[in-house]
């Protein structure tokens, strides 16, 4: 009975999340004094009703069934609806001032829906570009203050959430492996979040991953999105890819006589996938590691630090994509204990949040640029 009561609660909540997503939109924009020609309003009412009877429809098709045409379409339709979701919002505050201001309806109503609809488009066609585009490489210095001279100015390449998925981004692949390769690093890092898929669903996008080369080390971990699919595959890709999985493990990378330790531990929903073998476990990754020396440690998601503060030097995170699209990154800081960015947490260690090289699901970008993280590892403030 009470997984009976469950599902219907979540129901419930996706019927209210669809009719707010649409219907918000509807009212303003069609609805709420703009007194349209009834041709326009039956239309425009039609097309929003059948995008909300639709939307559920093409995600589980998508997502729960795996076909791409129609994660494509979704995916499109849900990024487009809350683009016009959040900026009907907004439109109605700025209707708000206008009404106090004394302009009238139609005009004012008309005014604020045609004003919605042109940002609303121009965001849309600016983050499908952005979505696209080879990731920007961002650059940050990072302090540790246990690191030997001949670690000092370690360039650690971070990617993570280049979930290559239904729209085929072999190209964008390859571009971004080899604006990787230009950066001359030390040690890659991806944080996981490789693909929505199987290996073999996605072998081509993922193929120029094993292109890339590091001078100590490259090194993996999974993200919440391999346990959707097969995450033990995904290690075993990875590694015949030329990369070592650290799945709750350790390596010791060396240069110039002084040693750091790079651990990596799953995703924090491995050990609720039922996945024999999986589950985040830090004594697990550092067991045998030389207490002496500075860990770098992966994992995919920043909340993961609660159960490693104070035992790494340096945790790598992705997961949050920066927010993807604004102001999705309000919800995002509900779950997560930062967007993206450098923080401290306690007094040893230090956490880098990276916005992740590619997108999910909406293939839109918005206010959340996408990044190749740099991170240049020094003893001391230069």
């Amino acid at each position: 009975m009470g997984s009976v009561d469950r599902v219907g609660r979540r129901g419930a909540v996706l019927v209210i999340v669809v009719l707010l997503l649409f219907g918000v939109p509807w009212w303003r924009l069609v609805a709420s004094g703009q007194d349209w020609p009834a041709a326009v309003f039956v239309t425009a009412t039609a097309v929003f009703a059948a995008g909300a009877l639709a939307l559920p429809w093409l995600m589980v098709l998508g997502h729960a069934r795996g076909e791409d045409r129609a994660a494509r379409v979704g995916d499109t339709l849900l990024g487009v609806v809350w683009v016009l979701f959040s900026w009907s919002v907004i439109g109605s505050l700025v209707e708000i001032a206008l009404g106090l201001a004394g302009l009238d309806d139609p005009a004012r109503s008309r005014g604020v829906a045609a004003a919605t609809l042109v940002v609303a488009a121009g965001l849309v066609a600016w983050g499908a570009v952005e979505a696209l585009r080879v990731p920007r490489v961002r650059r940050v210095e990072v302090v540790l203050p246990g690191l030997g001279p001949g670690l000092d100015g370690t360039r650690v390449v971070l990617l993570a959430d280049t979930h290559f998925g239904p729209i085929d981004r072999v190209r964008w692949s390859r571009r971004t492996a080899e604006a990787v390769d230009a950066l001359e690093p030390d040690l890659v890092c991806h944080a996981g979040d490789i693909a929505d898929g199987t290996a073999e669903q996605r072998r081509d996008q993922a193929a120029p991953l094993g292109t890339i080369r590091a001078r100590l080390a490259k090194v993996y971990v999974t993200g919440n999105h391999e346990y959707f699919g097969q995450a033990q595959g995904w290690l075993d890709h990875m590694a015949g890819l030329g990369w070592q999985s650290l799945h709750n493990r350790h390596v010791v990378v060396e240069s110039g006589g002084d040693r750091l330790v790079v651990a990596g531990i799953d995703d924090a929903t491995a050990r609720g996938s039922g996945l024999a073998g999986h589950g985040a476990d830090l004594d697990t990754a550092l067991a045998g590691a030389d207490p002496d020396l500075p860990v770098l440690l992966l994992a995919h998601q920043p909340r993961q630090v609660a159960q490693t503060r104070d035992r790494v030097d340096l945790q790598v995170s992705g997961h949050t994509h920066g927010g993807q699209i604004w102001p999705f990154h309000y919800l995002v800081r509900v779950d997560q204990p930062t967007v993206h960015g450098l923080s401290r947490h306690g007094e040893r260690t230090q956490l880098y949040t990276t916005r992740g090289a590619g997108f999910w699901g909406p293939p839109l970008r918005i206010f959340a640029p996408s990044e190749i993280s740099l991170l240049i590892l020094r003893r001391t403030l230069r």
